[in-house]
This record gives structure tokens, sequence and C-alpha cells, in this order.
């Protein structure tokens, strides 16, 4: 392979991207903190499966669901207009060998919504 059509990715982080954005934009620091949860129950699902060894179509296969049924469920998290129920997310963590918990922590001051 010539040098012109090495493969030579262009590097992304999102995470400092993200930050930068916090730190320069207030209002957009606001909207991204809000989506803490999506972002956290998101990458719960995705750890779950990981760590199964499974793929979406076989979590969907445990579930009774289509895989893309599934890759809705796990998109859906990262919007607001529509959010897997209970019932769901116990299905899910039962179809990759694992129990649904849910926790509650203290706030902090920061997290408290500006009335």
């Amino acid at each position: 392979m010539n040098e012109e059509m090495q493969y030579n990715p262009v590097p992304f982080n999102p995470r400092a991207i993200a930050a930068e954005k916090c730190a320069a934009d207030r209002e957009f620091k606001i909207v991204y903190d809000a989506l803490e949860d999506e972002f956290v129950a998101l990458a719960a699902l995705l750890e779950a499966r990981t760590a199964a060894g499974l793929t979406q179509k076989e979590v969907a296969k445990r579930m009774g669901v289509s895989q893309p049924v599934l890759a809705r469920i796990e998109s859906s998290l990262g919007k607001k207009n529509h959010s897997p129920s209970l019932d769901t997310l116990r299905r899910y963590a039962k179809a990759c060998g694992m129990k649904l918990v849910i926790q509650m922590v203290k706030s902090n001051k920061d997290d408290l919504p500006i009335l």
C-alpha cells in the first residue's frame, strides 16, 4: 500500500470536546449536564452487554424482541422524548445475566436546578 492510501485515523475525543464546550458556553453546560442521567444509563446498558459478551442481536433474542428494537432501546436513552420502561430495563438486565438496581445518591449543590 502506498503512503497516499495509508489509513490515518483522525483523533476524536468527545469527552474533551464536551469539556471544552462546557467551559466556554454556560448554556451548553446546563443542557449537557441535564443529559448526565441518560449518558450514565446508556453506558450501564452497553457495559452490561459487553460484560456478558453479547451482541445486540443476542440480547434482543433473549428479550424476545428484534435487533432493531433493541438498538432503539439503547439509542432512546440519549433522547428525552422516550425512555425505556423499568420492565424493559429489567428484561435487558436479565438477558445479560444481571439484575437491575436503581440507586439515588446525594446531589452536589452544583447539580441543583437554577430557579
